[in-house]
């Protein structure tokens, strides 16, 4: 009886024992499946986890960036007058110079009037360099120079507005009152367009550090753009930048704000030296 019922409690184990090998591999495959699964669940959460730390650091990168060019905006330049705001000092890249005499020249202007640098003090002098047949920065500053002389009202006839010429190829009295009219400069009374022999001009140029590069009368004129502002006893006060940007198609221009803001700055930089 025991060895029966050993038997008959023994049989349900050996055929579950020999249902075994049948069951195994559906088994093993299940497993294998479920592991697959969580590989793919833990993959995915990583590349997510990885895609929001990048967004994440993308954005800290963005507002740190804002922050910083808004702070840069705000850094105003040491030494500029109350009446200039930060944002047209920083657009015109304002800067103060340490008061040294401005280099004298000795050159003749629009209207075939031999003048010397220091024939014009006791009045602030607005100085510029410019090429006689430039159709890029020169006519925009053309232009400031015009708008700031009428912004200047009471005190328009305490102010020269002056270039020096840099085109060696075009440097005849003519080339400069031509250029003059063409760009309303000759509205402005106090205007002078300053030409002559290629070593006077050469002079000027590297007493003003201004670099000069006109391979061929063919070729645009590279030169330095620089704006001096020298007061009225002759000594060199400010240094101002002037800029551009260009269309798709080449052209040279400035937005019209940025123009005003450009015309008020000398406006009242020159008007200010005027009344000190």
């Amino acid at each position: 009886m025991r060895i029966v019922g050993e038997k008959a409690k023994g049989g349900p184990s050996a055929a579950g024992a020999a249902a075994d090998p049948a069951a195994g591999p559906p088994a093993e495959a299940s497993l294998a499946a479920r592991r697959s699964r969580r590989r793919r669940v833990w993959i995915t959460l990583g590349v997510v986890a990885a895609l929001l730390v990048g967004i994440n650091t993308y954005v800290v990168y963005e507002l740190a960036s804002a922050h910083n060019a808004s702070v840069g905006a705000n850094i105003r330049p040491s030494g500029i007058p109350r009446n200039i705001s930060t944002g047209v000092a920083n657009l015109m890249t304002l800067s103060p110079l340490p008061g040294i005499r401005a280099p004298g020249f000795t050159l003749t202007d629009q209207r075939g009037h031999t003048m010397s640098l220091a024939s014009l003090r006791g009045k602030v002098v607005v100085l510029e360099f410019m090429d006689s047949h430039c159709t890029d920065i020169c006519p925009i500053v053309s232009q400031e120079f015009v708008d700031a002389y009428h912004e200047l009202g009471a005190n328009a006839s305490k102010v020269v507005f002056a270039a020096i010429n840099v085109n060696q190829y075009h440097a005849t009295v003519a080339d400069m009152y031509t250029f003059s009219a063409a760009h309303q400069l000759t509205a402005i009374p106090t205007w002078h367009f300053f030409t002559g022999p290629l070593p006077a001009l050469q002079t000027a140029w590297r007493h003003y550090n201004i670099q000069v590069d006109a391979p061929n009368p063919n070729a645009d004129i590279i030169h330095t753009s620089s704006v001096y502002f020298i007061d009225a006893q002759g000594a060199e006060r400010y240094l101002a930048t002037p800029m551009a940007d260009h269309k798709t198609n080449g052209t040279s221009y400035l937005p019209p704000d940025q123009i005003a803001a450009w015309a008020s700055g000398i406006a009242r930089l020159a008007g200010d030296m005027a009344r000190s």
